[in-house]
């Protein structure tokens, strides 16, 4: 027998009690709400309607105990709005909790009768009861590595694990993928969405595969997943977790909270929609709805209670399934208040920061939105990295040999402190070359132009303005000469990547020489276009052996390229410290047709540890050496093809063969030569 109790407001969504279930659903605007229990996942008629009246309502919240149900029920709300023009008035739609933990019915569902005129009870998604028990800390603690030794490798679940075996789900094939990314030598994982998603919410039938479209905040996306149960699916997604911490990797997610994928006012309605549109979107007076996210809809995270919403997400995540941060996809929307107004104190970032089961998580955000707001080094979260998008550009502008593009390639590697300001803290910049958004590292220097008609938009997506060359040749190509400058620039990108101040971020497969055949927005790939290729047949072995010893050398040296901080005292002879140079030491040529960098790291004022060439030009040059206390020993030429043992510098000067790279570090930084190779 199903009784109904009063219950409590507090927590969110379902969970479980000594009796039954609670249920509590923020909707502000609700004559009433109803409660729906199926059967089955594929049921097409609830077998239980409970109608919530005033009783069940607190202020925002409509709250019932229902006795004698159990982890794994599934149900759904229906929500009659008030007569008073507020919201529109879904009370058709059977809809999904805001804060469920497990989603069902995808057999069934159908996105085009979730439209407004529409009745879906027999294609809808539901909820499902889960137990909310905490992630085993004890066991598998947080890898909690320091920033300054932070390596990030951004994937998507699927496409880095999809060519391999097709039996298991992606999370479980990826814990055999665990010891190359250890090999490797990243610390750190950033996930691609894996929040719940409408694969079918996509133009021109196409699959969304990336997932920046979320139905919901709080359950892992269905397809990466075993699906014997709801349950099972957060227990899967937590020995993920840890597995990885057990590694010490720790796992960063690419989480989407300034859009859902209900779109503008003609979209469906899924869930926020339908219980609390005015509540949970920007909409105008005119009853459109505002769009700085490029998706139809911007979520109002100004609000109190949607920031609860978000609030209660990221602690599911980092409380119950062990995460360790989360990048924020167009962050700074976030930010915006009503009528998409800019805040200079938002408060999600206030609440986030206030939050003690937050404290050590990471936190990364993108500094733009789609409306034309940016705050790089003025992001407005004390707390909150930053993708530093000027590092990205001003890299790929100095190797492709721009001009005026010397000093702000000097600027970057040491931090990028004309965007961040506080030299004398460790800058808050996370330093990327490729991402997921754009050109692949391989793609990056073979194609000058997008080549997106995959997408099926006669290649008017993807961005334009790419920074790219293709050395002589669209495309790949036969001439051994132009293949092996592609090869010379990817090697001077990622060193210049891993010897820069900030945190370094390396694509999914740029290791391998990954190509996309020139897509630079594969959103919907889901093809051997969009996968990390496992053929060794297919990798590029000689540039995963260099990504390898640089990431190595990094980790080595890291309190020499990445230290965590400068004091002001600059004079304290244990403080590193850049020392500009040219074809004369100590005599750097910024001017507007200069293509090289040169520097050297130094302990103290005089006495250098590393010395770092870098040529853009067309020809060789030579540099002179500062005068070392110890050998000089060059340990990397990007003009050799190979990996060599560290070679005795006796001269003076260096020879750096146009569009090359050296790294030559002192005798002193270990003592020999070997410690380090």
């Amino acid at each position: 027998m199903i009784h109904l109790n009063k219950g409590k407001p507090f927590p969110l969504g379902s969970s479980l009690t000594s009796q039954g279930v609670n249920f509590s659903l923020i909707a502000t605007n609700a004559e009433y709400v109803e409660i729906l229990l199926f059967e089955r996942e594929d049921s097409i008629f609830p077998k239980s309607i409970f109608k919530l009246d005033q009783t069940h309502n607190k202020g925002p919240y409509w709250h019932a105990e229902i006795k004698n149900l159990n982890e794994g029920c599934i149900y759904a709300f229906r929500v009659k709005q008030k007569n008073n023009g507020i919201n529109n008035n879904y009370e058709k739609k059977v809809l999904l909790d805001p804060c469920s933990r497990g989603i069902t019915g995808w057999g069934s569902y159908k996105r085009e009768n979730s439209l407004k005129t529409h009745e879906n009870t027999n294609s809808c998604l539901k909820s499902v009861v889960c137990d909310r028990k905490l992630f085993n800390f004890k066991d598998y603690p947080r890898p909690k590595h320091s920033w300054e030794e932070t390596i990030i490798y951004e994937l998507h679940i699927k496409a880095f694990t999809e060519s391999t075996d097709r039996d298991e789900s992606c999370f479980k094939k990826f814990l055999k993928k665990i010891p190359y990314l250890k090999e490797l030598g990243i610390t750190t994982i950033e996930l691609l969405p894996i929040f719940c998603f409408d694969p079918t919410d996509a133009p021109n039938g196409l699959k969304n595969f990336w997932g920046y479209s979320p139905i919901n905040w709080f359950t892992p996306h269905f397809e990466y997943l075993s699906n014997e149960s709801a349950e099972e699916n957060r227990e899967e997604f937590r020995r993920f977790v840890e597995e990885c911490h057990k590694a010490d990797i720790e796992v960063i997610l690419d989480v989407v909270y300034n859009h859902t994928s209900e779109g503008d006012s003609k979209g469906p309605a899924i869930s926020w929609k339908g219980i609390d549109e005015n509540l949970y979107y920007f909409i105008g007076k005119d009853k459109n709805y505002q769009d700085v996210s490029g998706c139809g809809n911007t979520i109002a995270a100004n609000r109190g209670l949607v920031r609860k919403l978000i609030i209660e997400s990221l602690k599911c995540w980092a409380s119950e399934l062990g995460v360790d941060g989360f990048r924020f996809d167009l962050g700074i929307a976030l930010s915006r208040g009503e009528n998409l107004s800019p805040l200079d104190n938002p408060p999600i970032f206030e609440d986030i920061e206030c939050e003690p089961e937050l404290i050590d998580i990471k936190f990364i955000s993108e500094p733009w939105d789609c409306g034309g707001l940016y705050k790089l080094g003025d992001f407005p979260s004390k707390n909150t990295f930053t993708w530093n998008g000027h590092f990205r550009d001003d890299l790929r502008r100095f190797w492709k040999g721009d001009k005026d593009t010397a000093w702000n390639m000097s600027d970057k590697i040491k931090g990028s402190p004309s965007i961040y300001k506080e030299d004398n803290i460790f800058p808050k910049s996370i330093n990327f070359i490729t991402s997921h958004d754009g050109f692949t590292l391989k793609d990056l220097v073979t194609f000058n132009r997008k080549h997106n008609f995959a997408n099926r938009e006669q290649n008017r997506d993807g961005d334009n303005h790419n920074n790219s060359w293709n050395h002589g040749e669209e495309g790949p190509t036969t001439n051994l000469l132009i293949n092996d400058l592609r090869k010379r620039q990817q090697k001077n990108l990622i060193l210049s990547l891993l010897i820069s101040r900030g945190v370094p971020m390396i694509l999914m497969g740029d290791e391998i020489g990954r190509s996309q055949g020139g897509n630079n927005n594969s959103w919907c790939q889901n093809n051997l276009l969009g996968w990390m290729n496992w053929e060794h047949g297919h990798q590029d072995l000689e540039l995963l052996e260099y990504f390898k010893y640089v990431i190595k050398i990094r980790k080595e040296l890291i309190n020499i390229f990445n230290p965590p901080f400068f004091p002001k005292n600059k004079t304290n002879e244990n403080i590193p410290t850049y020392h500009w140079h040219g074809t004369k030491l100590d005599n750097p040529d910024w001017s507007s047709w200069s293509h090289t960098v040169a520097f050297s790291i130094n302990k103290g004022i005089t006495n250098p540890l590393v010395w770092i060439g870098l040529n853009a030009y067309s020809k060789s040059i030579n540099f002179p050496l500062p005068k070392c206390k110890y050998n000089w020993l060059k340990v990397i030429d990007t003009s050799m093809s190979k990996i060599f043992e560290p070679l005795t510098i006796d001269e003076k000067f260096v020879s750096i063969k146009s569009r090359s790279s050296l790294l030559i570090i002192s005798e002193e930084v270990f003592g020999a030569k070997n410690n380090l190779f």
